[in-house]
């Protein structure tokens, strides 16, 4: 387009709103404003229409290379986590935790120790032995009123 297509018809966006040119604005420079957006307006117009044609032409070049938008998905998502991969952060992060994990997994063993031992100490305890004997006693007179043989403390009909 050119400026005898817009002739005096052309006016500023201010004067079409109010009527008036915005202060500090002669005519003829919102005349020649309006005629240089017509030209931004129509530049932009032409962009989009060679981005569309360029998409397009890309996409075809795409599909005869056999990539599928689904395998762009999963190169991106690869791309991005190993960008985060490499992030500083995430190093830091996955140090701290793999630290708290060594640090729970010895809490962890030293916790099943103590209880072990302590279990260890519960069975060679006196209430123990005699709860134990008593257990032994009660299954005798059981299994002889039930007509059933002696069963010894190591008998694999025990109830522990």
């Amino acid at each position: 387009m050119d400026s005898s297509e817009h002739g005096s018809s052309v006016t500023s966006p201010g004067v079409a709103i109010g009527g008036t040119l915005p202060p500090g604005l002669t005519e003829e420079e919102a005349e020649e404003i309006q005629v240089e957006l017509t030209k931004v307006d129509d530049e932009i117009q032409t962009l989009r229409q060679v981005l569309v044609a360029k998409e397009r032409h890309a996409a075809e070049l795409k599909r005869r290379l056999g990539i599928s938008p689904l395998s762009e998905i999963k190169q991106n998502i690869n791309k991005g986590w190993h960008d985060v991969q490499c992030s500083n952060a995430y190093k830091r992060t996955q140090e701290t935790l793999s630290q708290a994990g060594q640090m729970t997994s010895a809490a962890f063993s030293t916790m099943g120790s103590a209880i072990r031992n302590r279990f260890g100490e519960m069975r060679n305890s006196p209430s123990f032995k005699s709860f134990e004997d008593k257990v032994d006693n009660m299954k005798k007179v059981m299994g002889r009123s039930n007509g059933e043989g002696d069963h010894s403390p190591t008998s694999n009909n025990a109830p522990f």
